[in-house]
């Protein structure tokens, strides 16, 4: 036996609710030639009477109450399952594994996991946290993790980009640094300085970055200690081997110990970006940008919108 389309079950509820062949038609938009059709039409495929005309409309037979009482479960359960399979033609089911490192994401990472589960509700989100830039990327190349959220540039091939918030550049001086008391400071002013920076083989751009040069009247910046991990560099800063310059949230995670965290006035912002693979659905990465930018407050005018990393 044929199973009902889901249309002419609809049609039959209408009917059922109504007991009036005109008032269904109406509800529905359709002729009521058409309702009738539908209706024997879904008699047909089932093999009973659903419904017997009388002078006041037409009355549910017995077979027509029972379907009456589990047919909206049914459309119900059809819907769904209808949803699910777009979703998964669509790439918005499944697993999406997000790696990021919680000190540049810790304002935000919990609220778009929340707020994507809630949107796809056939999507899982699998948050995974690193230390250091070498391991976000890693899991990423390798096939361990679909997208995450790094600090621009990467200097990787074969990723994608897009910006999602950009945050002013700060420095961490030790407590006792004839700045540490002071509300902004100038690049200038640290010109002598060394600057702890990471001790990862990256491309110049992204050292460069990091080392906030090119500084005033080209002078490049003093080398100091070089350790991967963020933690790490705010002890040596805290020990006095140097300054850190690091995007804003990083002063937010990491509190003043030992360290005085200062804005630097000329120095670039910092953008932090989603990143992703092309194993992720184009969908899915759309749907993903949108509410990481909606929860980062993100401005279209801020930064280039596309960029190859």
């Amino acid at each position: 036996m044929s199973l009902p389309a889901p249309a002419h079950l609809h049609t039959f509820l209408v009917v059922a609710e109504e007991l009036n062949i005109t008032r269904a038609a109406t509800r529905l938009h359709l002729a009521q030639q058409a309702v009738s059709a539908q209706i024997r039409t879904l008699e047909r495929t089932i093999g009973v009477t659903l419904l017997v005309r009388t002078s006041r409309g037409v009355e549910l037979t017995s077979a027509g109450t029972e379907l009456a009482k589990s047919g909206a479960e049914l459309l119900t359960e059809f819907t769904r399952v209808v949803e699910r399979v777009r979703a998964a033609a669509h790439g918005l089911s499944g697993r999406l594994r997000l790696v990021c490192k919680p000190h540049a994401t810790h304002e935000f990472a919990l609220a778009v996991t929340e707020a994507m589960e809630t949107e796809l509700p056939e999507l899982e989100i699998e948050l995974v946290t690193v230390s250091t830039l070498s391991e976000e990327l890693g899991l990423l190349t390798s096939g361990g993790a679909d997208a995450c959220f790094l600090w621009l540039p990467v200097g990787a091939d074969a990723l994608h980009s897009e910006p999602v918030r950009r945050d002013r550049r700060m420095v961490a001086l030790p407590q006792r640094h004839p700045l540490a008391d002071r509300t902004a400071v100038t690049l200038a002013e640290l010109a002598d300085d060394p600057v702890v920076t990471g001790q990862a083989a990256v491309p110049e751009e992204v050292r460069r970055h990091w080392l906030a040069e090119p500084r005033p009247h080209g002078r490049p910046a003093v080398r100091g200690p070089a350790v991967d991990r963020i933690e790490d560099r705010i002890l040596l800063v805290a020990r006095g081997k140097g300054v850190f310059f690091a995007p804003e949230p990083l002063a937010g995670y990491f509190p003043p110990q030992g360290v005085r965290w200062v804005p630097v006035t000329d120095a670039e912002p910092s953008v932090l970006a989603l990143v992703w693979t092309r194993r992720i659905p184009a969908e899915l990465v759309t749907r993903l940008l949108t509410v990481v930018r909606s929860i980062t407050g993100w401005d279209q005018n801020m930064a280039p919108l596309a960029r190859t990393v």
